[in-house]
This record gives structure tokens, C-alpha cells and sequence, in this order.
């Protein structure tokens, strides 16, 4: 009677514990599914487990625990159901088990889980991109290919090479990445991740097998930005081969060269990666050479199932040849022009990382990594205005070395209430940085020459910038039901940011004769603490359809651009200080029986004090010259959308060996300045936020072979905070609207592939960005048509 009245209610129950099969001790943690569906649980304290609400039927039931063999069994489900599993040890070693979801049909596009590693993205808008899924011209780091289904980042392009990532997230400025936290296999990149959170390297897209992005509630976790965070997950060497070779080589426009090579695999309990990139190119416009090395090296050993040790080492160094900005007339005439001979980057960068895991039971783990940085940049030219002519006289030299050094623990602690598992995450971070600053005069030639005339006595300024960084921050994913979490966390932070130096002020006329000039020391200190507190919400009302809320505070500290530099273009507010703000995201995402992904969401981006620029007229010379300042608070907020369509598995109704999706994702941000008491600026947009960006294109596979296209919009934008649509100089003004399409091909053959495409494909004359120093000053032009080839053999 019982069976029956169950059998009815459709509401039945499968429950039992779970034990090792030699000792019959309970097995915590063991993954437990009802195989082609939905139902699925993890064994408690006890190895105790129940799934709820399963409808009469046959099942496969799968259990598998990490160093176990996997238990699989066909069950009769007419009634609640008992069952006692016991798993047993796997006899043979394995070198790695590595358990992974399942792919869907997203062509390269997921979203982080919940609890991943030692981090929690319960409640958050997360993305991840997976770099083997892309079809994209990798050797050049082609940011609009590589993050096209990315909504809403505003994309700058520097530089032919990839050499510097610039990308910008809801209304924020996307110079090199200055808005997020960036990092590598989860620890820091920039320069300075607390004063000057700038990248100047970027990881080779070929060493790299997965981009996260986290926006909005990104705070909390990783500290004091507005825009989230990017991590970088690069490549370790594959669990099954003792060794494995890859060679990919390279040849584009404009004398475009790349070999990227590695080598990898696992021996015993020693993991070993380590990989090499050589590119050079002679650039789109003429003064536009460059160069660059990377090499990258990780190994992890496993002392136990418990213990594992990771060492990464990192090594960049570049010279770019400078062409120098345009003014709005010259890039009329013609955007490939270059009025600037003597100009010169460099950048030489070394990172290291220990990282260690250790998992002290099911419930505990504990993740701990130890990181620095030891770094310089050199800039080397003539830092007039663009519309005036170089005189050929000694050269401005900026020197920056960094010497950085930090360490970030975090611990995961698993637990279980009312049936459902919970997760505590609390951590603790430290953090210190040398910046040693650099400007002063250099020789008149032409050459990559990167020394002073008087190193013990520059021309311009010499600043030391220490800090200091302690933080304390926690997380808990409370699972109140099966399908509803809510996570709320706090974080504590101690910033102390000084500045010892000196720097002399020098006003010329138009011949360049100098008319006023004096030296001022200047030392400035500042220590602060505060709270930052979030609340996340998650609701899977489908199996396969979310709802997502989240809010966070934010904080952003002054940076040492902010506190000194000498550029005729750009001046700094001596009396500028700290942004202070929040962030919330409301959105919806999921799929729709894996033909159709996609993610929707509505932010709001509260900034007080914001830091922006405003146009100002210099009383001495008569100048134009952009003042950064506290401008004013703003607001942003928009709508990111994406959605992604199977429409030749939705037109054919069943699984084939052609995929043919469509994607498209479109971001609409309206940010705006208001209560500022000066009212040139209330109401006025903020700078570098388009109103909207739209990408949208098609992915083609069969077998072997993948073919994707894309068209890319972006609408014009200002520069400074008072709307300039002109200025002689060309630092301010508007960055018109612009679209590019690119397309990419690739075919695999056993231990081989070849891939070409076309970037740009209509040759548009655009630009991103007008710079106020390098690479400018004045405006960028971004790259006309461009055509590669790659040739990559794997053995």
C-alpha cells in the first residue's frame, strides 16, 4: 500500500550511506547522481545521503569519490528506496584525477560554480572563457575576438603586438586594465596591485587555457576595485603523457612573426609546464617596430592526495618603437602617419609564485601562495603636444621599477545543515609595494638609448612610493535549499600609501625657451581602514535557468599617477583623494536544453568623489592641458545581455556532427556626473563610456574544421568630463563611433592544425582612445586590414 501511495504522490525519496568497502568507514563528500537527470547529492558526516522528489522510474545511479573506484548500478525506483554503497580503492595509482563539468554547446562561453577552488561565486555575474573552444588570431592576443561574448567591455588597442590588455567594464576606464584586479593563476600582475594596478604584461593567449571574469561582487574576495576581477588560468602539462611538444608558428601583415613553443606533461608525482614566445612585426603605421619575449613556467608535486606544491615563474621583456599620437586633421589625411622618430617603450617583467594546497579533511582545505613581482618600465621621447614639432632636443625619460611582494591564505571549510552543504570561506591577505619613479632628461638621438643625462640630479622628478596593504575578508554560501543560496561576507582593509620625493615645475613658451622653473620636495602620507560588506543571492527556479542578485560596496585608492607626474598634457589635483561607492546586479542566465545560453542582467554603479578628467586652460602659457580630479559622484547603469543559439541543432532536432551557432551580446550604459557643485559638469557623461556596444557573429564546426566571423560595434564616447568634442592638442574630444568585422578559420589533423583569418576585413580607419602620454600623445589609430597564418604541430 505504501509503494502505491508513493508511486502517486510522484514524490519519491532514494537514500543510504556511502563507506569505504576495507575499513566500512563513512565516506564524506561523495558525489551521488541519478544518471540523465537533474537529481544529484553529496554524502554527509556520516556517508549518510538523500535525494527528494524523484518520480517512479528506472534509473542508473553513479557514486565516485576521488581515489575510489566509480560505483554504477541500474535501480527500480516504485517506492522510497534505501541503499548502502560501498566504494572501493582504486588499486592502481593515477598520476591526476581531474573531475570537470560537463561541456555544453557554448562554443568556448561558461560561468564559474559556486564554490570553485578557494574561491565562492555564488550570487555573482562570473564568466569564463575557454580558450581551446576559441577560434580567434591568438598570436596577436586579438582582445575583440578573444572576449566578443563578453558583454559590455570597452576594448583599447595600442599596440599591433598584444603586448598590453586594455579593457574597460561599465563605464569604467579600460587603460591597461587599471579598473579590475588582474591576475595569473590567481595571483597579482599589475605593477602595483594598491598604487599604480596598471598591466603592463599580459599573458600569451596561446599559454592560456581559461579567462575568468568576475564583475560587480568581485570586492569582497580580491579587494579595493570597482570593475571585478580577471584571472588568467594558464596551461599546466597533461595528466596522461610523460611529454608533450607543441610548436605554433605565426606569420602576418607587416612583417608579423610569432613562435610560441612548449613542452609538459607528468612524471611520477611532478607536473611540469613550461613554455616559450618570441614575436616581432613592423607595425601598421611607420616608427612602429617591436619585439617581444615571454617564457612561462609552473610545476606542481604532489606530496599526497592532501598535499600539492606549485612553482610559477614568469618572464616578459619587450621594446616597442612609439609612432606617437594624430590630431584629429592628421588622421583625416591620413591615420597611418607618424610625426614622431625618437619615441620608445620598454618593459621588463619578472613574476614568481609558491603556491600551496593542502586539504586536511573533506571538510577543510586550505589554499596558500606566496607571489611578487620584481619589474621596470622605461619610456623614452618627447612628451610635447602632437600638434607641435620636435625640436629634436634631449628626450624625456620615465623610469618605473616595481618591487612587490605579498601572500594570500584562504581556507574552505564544508559543512552541512538541514540536508544541505554549506561553504565558509575566510581568508587573509598581505601586501607590499615598492614603486621607485623616475623622470628626467635623456640623450637627443634616435635609438632605444634608456639613460639619464644627470641620473643623480633629474630634470623633472624622483619619487619613492611604499605601501602597504593587510586585509581580512569571509564568505558563506548558505544553502537553504536545494535550489536557493544566500551569501553574505565582509572584508576589512588596512591601506597605507606614501610619497617621498621631489619634482620641478618648468613652463616654456612656443620656441620652447624656458620662462619660469622651480624644485619642490614633497612628502605625503596616508593610512586608512574600513569595511566593505556584500550580500549575494542565487535562485535556480529550473534545472537549468538562475536568478542572480547581487550588492557590494566598493573602494578605490588614489594611485601614483594620481600623486605625481610631469607631463605638459596632463596635471594631477593635489587635494585628490579616495573613491568610495557600491555596486548591485540583478540578472538571469542559463540554457534552454543546451541549444540556446544565455545571461541577462541590470547593474547599478554608485561612485562618490569619482576620479575623472576635466579640460582646463593653463593661465601661464595658454595652454590646454587635462587636470585629473575628483570630478564629481556618477552613476552608471545599464543592461548586459547575452544569448547564444544551436540554430542547426534547433532547424535539424537532434545531435549531428555540424554545430552552427549564432551569438550576440549588447550592453546599454547610461553613466552620468551629478551633485557637483560645478555645474559645467552635472548631467555631463562621463568619459570612455560608450552608450552601447554591440558583437555579434556565427560559429561553424564540422569534425575537424571551425569557422568563426564576427561584427563588433561600438558607438562614440567622450574623453573628459566636461564633453569635449575638439581640441587642438587632440587629448580631448570624441572618440567617434566605430564597427570592425573579423573572421578566423582552423583545420586539425591528427598532430597537426592550420588557421588563417582576416582582422578588420573592411579595412576601417578608427581609433579607441586618445592618449594624454604615451603612446601618444593625442590620438591612437587602431589597425587596418591584417591577414595571419598559424601552423601548430602537437606531438
Amino acid at each position: 500500500m505504501g509503494s502505491a501511495l508513493g508511486a502517486l504522490s510522484q514524490d519519491l525519496n532514494l537514500s543510504g550511506k556511502v563507506s569505504d568497502a576495507e575499513s566500512g568507514k563513512a565516506i564524506f563528500a561523495a558525489n551521488i547522481i541519478l544518471q540523465k537527470t537533474s537529481f544529484s547529492a553529496l554524502s554527509g558526516n556520516n556517508g549518510e545521503f538523500t535525494i527528494k522528489g524523484i518520480s517512479p522510474g528506472d534509473y542508473t545511479i553513479i557514486v565516485f569519490f576521488s581515489g575510489y573506484k566509480t560505483y554504477q548500478e541500474k535501480i527500480r525506483i516504485d517506492a522510497d528506496t534505501q541503499i548502502d554503497i560501498s566504494l572501493g580503492k582504486l588499486k592502481t595509482e593515477l598520476k591526476n584525477v581531474i573531475v570537470t563539468a560537463e561541456k555544453d554547446n557554448s562554443f568556448g562561453l561558461t560561468k564559474l560554480n559556486n564554490v570553485e577552488n578557494s574561491a565562492i561565486y555564488a550570487g555573482k555575474k562570473s564568466e569564463v572563457i575557454i580558450m581551446e573552444d576559441m577560434t580567434a588570431n591568438m598570436a596577436t592576443n586579438n582582445s575583440r575576438q578573444i572576449y566578443s561574448k563578453i558583454a559590455g567591455l570597452n576594448i583599447w588597442e595600442s599596440d599591433a603586438g598584444g603586448m598590453q590588455l586594455g579593457i574597460g567594464g561599465r563605464g569604467l576606464n579600460p587603460n591597461r586594465v587599471s579598473n579590475f584586479n588582474t591576475r595569473q593563476n590567481g595571483y597579482d600582475i599589475s605593477a602595483d596591485a594598491l598604487g599604480y594596478p596598471e598591466s603592463y604584461y599580459s599573458p600569451p593567449a596561446e599559454a592560456v587555457e581559461r579567462i575568468e571574469i568576475v564583475r560587480g561582487a568581485a570586492s569582497l574576495q580580491y579587494g579595493t576595485q570597482f570593475g571585478g576581477i580577471i584571472n588568467f588560468k594558464l596551461k599546466s602539462g597533461p595528466s596522461d603523457k610523460k611529454i608533450q611538444l607543441v610548436s605554433r608558428q605565426t606569420a602576418g601583415s607587416w612583417g608579423f612573426l610569432n613562435t610560441f613553443n612548449s613542452i609538459g606533461g607528468t612524471v611520477g608525482k611532478l607536473n611540469y609546464y613550461t613554455c616559450f614566445q618570441y614575436k616581432k612585426g613592423n607595425g601598421w603605421r611607420g616608427n612602429s617596430e617591436f619585439n617581444t619575449k615571454t617564457s612561462f613556467t609552473t610545476a606542481t608535486y604532489s606530496f599526497s592526495e592532501a598535499f600539492k606544491l606549485t612553482f610559477d615563474y614568469t618572464y616578459m621583456n619587450y621594446l616597442a618603437h612609439q609612432a606617437g599620437g594624430l590630431t584629429d586633421a592628421q588622421f583625416a589625411e591620413n591615420p597611418r602617419s607618424s610625426s614622431r622618430e625618437r619615441n620608445w617603450f620598454s618593459v621588463d617583467w619578472n613574476l614568481y609564485s609558491v603556491q600551496l594546497d593542502y586539504k586536511f579533511s573533506e571538510k577543510v582545505r586550505v589554499n596558500n601562495r606566496f607571489y611578487g613581482l620584481l619589474a621596470n618600465r622605461k619610456a623614452l621621447g618627447f612628451l610635447g603636444n602632437i600638434n607641435r614639432v620636435d625640436h629634436l632636443q634631449e628626450r624625456d625619460l620615465l623610469v618605473d621599477e616595481f618591487r612587490n611582494i605579498g601572500n594570500e591564505t584562504r581556507l574552505i571549510y564544508t559543512y552541512k545543515t538541514n540536508g544541505q552543504f554549506s561553504n565558509l570561506l575566510i581568508g587573509a591577505r598581505y601586501y607590499n609595494g615598492f614603486t621607485n619613479r623616475m623622470q628626467g632628461l635623456a640623450n637627443s638621438n634616435y635609438g632605444p638609448e634608456f639613460h639619464y643625462l644627470n641620473p643623480s640630479d633629474l630634470e623633472n622628478s624622483h619619487f619613492r612610493f611604499p605601501s602597504s596593504n593587510y586585509s581580512l575578508f569571509g564568505e558563506n554560501v548558505f544553502q537553504l535549499t536545494k535550489k536557493l543560496n544566500i551569501t553574505p561576507g565582509i572584508r576589512y582593509e588596512y591601506i597605507s600609501t606614501n610619497s617621498r620625493g621631489y619634482y620641478k615645475e618648468t613652463y616654456k613658451d612656443m620656441g620652447n625657451n624656458i620662462i619660469y622653473s622651480s624644485t619642490n620636495e614633497e612628502e605625503r602620507s596616508s593610512d586608512r581602514s574600513f569595511f566593505l560588506a556584500g550580500l549575494g543571492l542565487g535562485h535556480k527556479y529550473k534545472d537549468n535557468a538562475e536568478i542572480y542578485i547581487n550588492f557590494s560596496q566598493n573602494y578605490r585608492s588614489i594611485n601614483f599617477n594620481d600623486m605625481r607626474i610631469v607631463n605638459p598634457n596632463f596635471r594631477v589635483d593635489p587635494d585628490l583623494k579616495d573613491e568610495t561607492g557600491y555596486s548591485a546586479d540583478l540578472g538571469l542566465r542559463g540554457n534552454k536544453d543546451k541549444v540556446l545560453h544565455y545571461d541577462v542582467s541590470i547593474f547599478y554603479l554608485k561612485y562618490n568623489d569619482r576620479i575623472g578628467s576635466i579640460q582646463k586652460l593653463d593661465s601661464t602659457t595658454y595652454t590646454i592641458y587635462r587636470l585629473r580630479t575628483n570630478v564629481a559622484d556618477s552613476r552608471n547603469t545599464g543592461i548586459e545581455a547575452f544569448a547564444e543559439a544551436d540554430i542547426w541543432k534547433i532547424a535539424r532536432k537532434k545531435d549531428t556532427k555540424i554545430k552552427l551557432s549564432v551569438f550576440s551580446n549588447i550592453s546599454l550604459i547610461n553613466a552620468r556626473y551629478m551633485d557637483t557643485e560645478e555645474k559645467a559638469y552635472e548631467g555631463k557623461k562621463v568619459e570612455f563610456v560608450p552608450d552601447y556596444m554591440l558583437k555579434t557573429g556565427l560559429n561553424f564546426r564540422r569534425n575537424n574544421l571551425k569557422i568563426s566571423t564576427q561584427y563588433a560595434y561600438t558607438s562614440s564616447q567622450f574623453t573628459d568630463a566636461t564633453n569635449a568634442e575638439f581640441t587642438t592638442n587632440a587629448v580631448n574630444g570624441i572618440v567617434p563611433a566605430y564597427y570592425v568585422i573579423d573572421i578566423s578559420a582552423e583545420y586539425s589533423r591528427k598532430f597537426w592544425s592550420l588557421a588563417s583569418g582576416i582582422n578588420n576585413v573592411t579595412n576601417n580607419m578608427y581609433f579607441t582612445r586618445r592618449a594624454e602620454g604615451y603612446p601618444g600623445p593625442g590620438i591612437i589609430p587602431s589597425d587596418g586590414r591584417s591577414f595571419y597564418v598559424t601552423l601548430q604541430i602537437k606531438i
